[in-house]
């Protein structure tokens, strides 16, 4: 009997230590979690509009509806490339990004045509501080995300678009300017879970709802390609390495929410 009672305490208190540990290091997992936007305002995040001067969120472009970031142009007359972006406010090198992604039905017919149903995010940007009032894109690497066009034609989001840079693709240095993932089509008006995971200049891999789609190694500048205009020159060297930089929510036209936006860093 007293075996018993000895082999019973035994067993609870293993059980209170197992417990313990899960909870600690269920508290360590959440806490090494950032979040980069709070779901009630744009504090901490910087917007960057082609012809406008870095700071002025002109029309409104980026604001917070119910919980999320809403690119939305209800303020503007006509698109005329106003390209922008809303950069978060430090940069980052190594780290794994999350966040969630819908369209909307809203789109600038005199927006090109390319821009349907097409949004990204940003990553290895240079500092918007630097970006020109007239440059039209960030130097940077994109995680394209695309949606079903209506057309019947198979649309991958998690693609990788790379104004003023390139990487290097199953082991090859790849001239292209996008390549597509290996994703499903999705609906535009479906949440989509997107990640994206970035190892300093090294490696590079795109997650869609939960799968890695794409991935890619030594992201670095190109600006010889001719996609990012009336960038300073000054600040750029061909074929330099991108360690690190800034991370950018894209509007280019379509109507687009981006939510539960958060950040592990790896280094």
């Amino acid at each position: 009997m007293i075996r018993l009672i000895k082999t019973l305490a035994c067993s609870i208190m293993i059980l209170i230590v197992s417990s313990c540990g899960k909870s600690q290091n269920n508290v360590s997992e959440s806490e090494s979690w950032q979040t980069l936007f709070d779901g009630k305002s744009l504090e901490g995040w910087i917007p960057k509009i082609h012809k406008y001067e870095v700071g002025d969120n002109f029309g409104n472009t980026f604001r917070v509806v119910d919980g999320a970031i809403q690119v939305n142009y209800d303020q503007y007359e006509v698109f005329e490339e106003k390209y922008g972006h809303l950069f978060y406010k430090e940069p980052f090198s190594s780290f794994h990004l999350k966040w969630e992604y819908r369209f909307t039905d809203q789109w600038m017919s005199d927006a090109p045509d390319f821009t349907f149903r097409n949004s990204g995010v940003m990553f290895h940007s240079q500092d918007p501080n630097t970006i020109l009032k007239e440059q039209d894109w960030p130097v940077s690497v994109e995680y394209q995300m695309l949606a079903d066009a209506g057309d019947g034609n198979p649309r991958p989001t998690g693609n990788m678009c790379s104004p003023g840079t390139q990487v290097y693709f199953e082991g090859v240095s790849d001239p292209r300017h996008c390549i597509n993932s290996t994703s499903k089509t999705y609906p535009w008006e479906e949440w989509v879970k997107a990640e994206l995971i970035v190892y300093g200049d090294s490696l590079v891999m795109h997650l869609v709802n939960g799968d890695t789609v794409l991935s890619y190694t030594k992201p670095h500048q190109k600006l010889s390609g001719g996609v990012v205009n009336r960038f300073p020159k000054d600040l750029f060297e061909e074929d330099r390495p991108l360690k690190s930089g800034y991370i950018g929510l894209q509007a280019e036209g379509q109507g687009v929410e981006f939510k539960e936006i958060k950040i592990k860093k790896l280094d």
